[in-house]
């Protein structure tokens, strides 16, 4: 009898067997196949604001202080122009030579801002829509050196290394744009810097780019060339997928002349503007936190005044980027916990006017991708994501207080993005998920466990984010897989990336363009 049952019992475990095999494969596929948008786990625009280190007492304080240094101390060095455009609006112009602006201005030039603006790529798949609280993560920066980790040196960084930023972002779903990250230090004359920075930036990537220009005189040669690419001014203007990111301020408190005069070439091509401020506190913006984020308030409420005065609703992005000092040195510190909190904190103040509002996170003091690194960009763009920042600037790849840029850290970044992208979403209360039918099945009914339950398959790919190259094997498994290093699963993640992506500008229109600039970068694949 017992033999009968063994032998019967056999071709039922097969069967049960060949169900598991069956099924873990499926999953498995499952688990490959990519999923539609609106079902990933995460995805760009998700709404932070979870995060409030002001009080709405502390955020009107601010706002107060910062009218206050607006009407009494207000704004030296602006150009001509600029005078003209903000004194016919209603700002004061005394002896002194600044421009003060009276509150009732100010009030006025607010309500006149846009907002809920779209920032377009040139795929409208990656168009970028800035309301509420709603979070993007990106790159930006000026770094002059390019972090070479075949022999943990630092390197001039040139348009090759750009375009292959580019290129890598346009492949990394969690970085959600694409700023100029580093200088193209192998191009002597600026103009040309110029026109390879904003080149290389949009032949890697069709999301949305951000770039800046050296000289007011270059900025006609640069929009001949965003007309080629678009295909006409006509369709720029349509859509236009490139943003100026614009110091137009010199903290404390004057405005940059040169810049002035390039934004307003960039509002009248029809390019949004980044209004950024970027004092580091203990050195060009007081020590006290709360008092460098009034300071970095009042000159980016000068902008809307500016902007608005001269082209009303215009597309603006309010950029408070404070920095901090190390105070034991005054070198800057963008990886310490204070500039988490400047960054949440100025979320806050874009969330009190009602603006869309960008800041900078995610920059490490570490000279390379090691676990100082991790903490710093892990802390800093966790906080801005869950504060609900519309633009983080700055999110991924940038080292040593901005002075380095690390193309694996690129795609490591990627990786930590889809974590803090996770802790954004927060969790999920719904009649489903707290009904506990399924506790009931299993503890009943079933198996003991949820591993294979209806339920949990339902969510792993939707509730559940899984890094690309981040390691969750055991200590076992790590070793029978050879101990595989997460720096060259980076580098093979990059190489494997950059060899398979070419220039995403027509064969034609590139053509043409090399005709006419002299392009330093090679756009064929790696």
């Amino acid at each position: 009898m017992t033999d009968l049952n063994v032998e019967g019992c056999a071709p039922e475990r097969a069967k049960r067997a060949a169900l598991r095999s069956g099924g873990r494969a499926a999953r498995v596929a499952a688990r490959g196949a990519p999923l539609a948008d609106n079902l990933r786990p995460v995805r760009p625009g998700m709404s932070g604001g979870q995060y409030k280190p002001l009080t709405a007492a502390g955020m009107e304080r601010i706002h107060q202080a910062a009218l206050d240094a607006l009407e009494t101390i207000g704004l030296a060095d602006a150009p001509p122009t600029g005078i003209e455009i903000m004194t016919k609006a209603g700002a004061i112009l005394g002896d002194d030579g600044r421009l003060r602006f009276p509150r009732a201005l100010v009030e006025d030039m607010l309500a006149l801002a846009a907002r809920d603006i779209t920032l377009h790529g040139r795929d409208p798949r990656f168009d970028l829509h800035l309301s509420g609280t709603k979070v993007h993560f990106g790159t930006a920066g000026a770094a002059v050196h390019i972090v070479d980790l075949e022999t943990n040196s630092y390197r001039d960084s040139t348009a090759q290394d750009l375009y292959n930023a580019a290129r890598l972002t346009q492949h990394l779903d969690n970085v959600h744009f694409f700023q100029r990250a580093m200088v193209c230090r192998d191009v002597v004359d600026n103009f040309q810097m110029d026109i390879n920075t904003l080149y290389a930036c949009c032949a890697g990537t069709t999301k949305h780019v951000g770039t800046s220009f050296s000289d007011p005189s270059h900025v006609d040669g640069c929009f001949d060339l965003l007309h080629m690419i678009a295909g006409g001014e006509d369709a720029w203007r349509a859509r236009p997928f490139v943003s100026n990111s614009n110091c137009f301020v010199v903290p404390p408190m004057k405005f940059a002349t040169e810049s002035c005069q390039t934004m307003e070439a960039c509002i009248r091509a029809g390019m949004p503007v980044l209004l950024l401020s970027a004092g580091q506190a203990g050195a060009t913006a007081p020590a006290p936190i709360a008092l460098a984020i009034v300071q970095a308030v009042a000159e980016c409420l000068a902008g809307v005044v500016y902007v608005n005065a001269m082209a009303p609703g215009h597309p603006a992005i309010f950029g408070t980027w404070p920095f901090v000092s190390d105070l034991r040195t005054g070198a800057m510190s963008g990886g310490s916990a204070e500039q988490a909190l400047l960054t949440a904190g100025c979320a806050q103040m874009h969330q009190f006017y009602g603006l869309p509002g960008g800041a900078a996170a995610g920059i490490a003091d570490s000279k390379l991708p090691d676990m100082q690194a991790g903490w710093e960009q892990g802390i800093s763009n966790v906080l801005a994501g869950l504060s609900g920042l519309n633009m983080v600037y700055e999110a991924v790849g940038m080292h040593a207080s901005l002075l380095g840029f690390c193309l694996e850290s690129l795609v490591l970044g990627d990786d930590m993005l889809g974590q803090v992208m996770r802790c954004v979403r927060g969790i999920d209360v719904t009649e489903d998920s707290v009904s506990i039918e399924a506790m009931r099945q299993v503890c009943l009914e079933g198996p003991g466990h949820y591993l294979g339950s209806a339920q949990t398959l339902a969510l792993m790919q939707t509730e559940y984010i899984y890094p690309e190259i981040g390691n969750r094997m055991s200590p076992k498994e790590w070793a029978e897989a050879g101990k595989p290093d997460l720096l060259r699963a980076a580098r093979g993640r990059m190489d494997s990336i950059l060899s398979r992506a070419g220039s995403l500008i027509d064969p034609a229109v590139d053509a043409q363009v090399r005709a006419r600039f002299q392009i330093a970068f090679n756009g064929r694949t790696a």
